[in-house]
């Protein structure tokens, strides 16, 4: 069973990687603030809440890629965090579906674990976005 808390900021995205691994979309979700904001895809206008992680995520789970993230900057104050991270997604056979360079506000959750608030997987949107 994938884990169900982020003790830490940077720890997200793995928990988030075993319960892509495992086709657990609620799981997924369950590590997205409820107010979350997610730029994916950047083009787009961002998909908010748990209802547009599930958005976001049910075609990747349907998938079941492996997530590779390596977090190359944390900065926490508080209950707020700030991340950055390189990613890459792998089918089965180990070929590369997707990569990127992410930029995430995380913040802790009411189970106590941490969880994304605002999720750039392709860095901040061109521009600013008051919303």
């Amino acid at each position: 069973m994938p884990p169900r808390i982020a003790e830490h900021p940077r720890d997200i995205a793995t928990c988030v990687a075993a319960c892509l691994k495992a086709g657990d979309l609620e799981g997924i979700v369950a590590f997205f603030h409820p107010e979350c904001q997610i730029f994916f895809p950047p083009s787009e206008p961002p998909k908010c809440g748990h209802t547009g992680a599930r958005a976001v995520f049910a075609d990747f789970v349907a998938l079941r890629p492996t997530l590779i993230s390596t977090v190359t900057s944390e900065v926490i104050n508080g209950d707020t965090a700030l991340l950055q991270a390189n990613w890459q997604f792998l089918d089965a056979d180990g070929n590369l579906l997707a990569e990127g360079r992410s930029t995430e506000v995380a913040k802790k959750l009411g189970n106590g674990g941490w969880g994304y608030f605002i999720d750039c997987p392709a860095g901040p949107p061109v521009g600013s976005r008051d919303l």
